[in-house]
């Protein structure tokens, strides 16, 4: 039975019923040939990455997507009852890499998907995302990254990149991946994608190219974050879509921005 298994240190969090294949138990979302590389963490997309860490030690990646917040996934801040940590409990690390990092925000205050799902079905990882809003603004330098309105198609070529276990101090990316199409739930649809990630990326975003025109320069957008993956040679992993939490994100309080 392959492992549906998220992305944080620690044991697999979701477990469903899926096709055999050869697994990698250690490595859970990369397939046969290892994709990722090390990019710099410094430039375009990259630097608008984040390590996010609890008081208890857990390590998972997030995105900033506006001068105060980031998107993360919610399983990244349960403690070990599987309740969610305060936001006391929480930080924000930017620049970070190789054991030093350029600066850190506590978290004043996060907002969940909802209900945690404890029996870890497929659709409960439709809310399993969640928004931070920092103490602080970000350093400069270190842009907030737009959120897709719509998931990309299958086919539409994407990147992800973060914090993995294994390489923990660099951000390592597979840029070279693709959407595989959505998967609809009784909670809300997935984005099903083909990119190499595995336990410590959770949280990370999902990356589409967006077009310039009008002026606007071509860039980058969060089309979801990697919340999940399936262990096989061909992994097929899950990301929660940006139109899940772009209503959060985009609030109307003036202090969280």
């Amino acid at each position: 039975m392959a492992i549906l298994s998220g992305f944080l240190v620690a044991a697999p969090l979701f477990v469903a019923a899926l096709p055999a294949a050869a697994q990698n138990p250690l490595l859970p979302g990369i397939g046969a040939k290892d994709r990722r590389v090390v990019v710099d963490a410094t430039h375009a997309p990259w630097n608008s990455l984040v390590k996010v860490q609890s008081n208890l030690g857990a390590r998972c990646t997030g995105v900033l997507v506006a001068p105060r917040r980031v998107v993360t996934a919610a399983h990244c801040l349960l403690n070990r009852a599987q309740r969610f940590l305060p936001a006391s409990s929480l930080h924000v690390l930017f620049g970070y890499e190789r054991g030093e990092y350029r600066q850190h925000r506590a978290v004043a205050a996060l907002e969940t998907g909802g209900p945690y799902d404890k029996e870890r079905r497929l659709d409960g990882l439709v809310g399993d995302w969640a928004v931070l809003t920092l103490d602080g603004d970000a350093p400069e330098g270190m842009p907030p990254l737009p959120l897709a309105r719509v998931p990309p198609d299958a086919g539409t070529p994407l990147m992800l990149g973060g914090y993995s276990q294994d390489r923990a101090h660099l951000v390592t990316a597979d840029t070279a991946c693709a959407a595989r199409g959505i998967n609809d739930t009784d909670r809300g649809p997935l984005l099903v994608h083909d990119c190499d990630g595995t336990r410590g990326v959770s949280g990370a975003a999902l990356l589409v190219r967006t077009p310039g025109g009008d002026g606007a320069e071509e860039g980058w957008a969060v089309a979801g974050i990697a919340v999940a993956a399936v262990s096989g040679p061909n992994p097929r992993n899950i990301a929660v879509p940006s139109a899940a939490f772009v209503a959060a994100v985009e609030g109307n309080t003036p202090s969280l921005r």
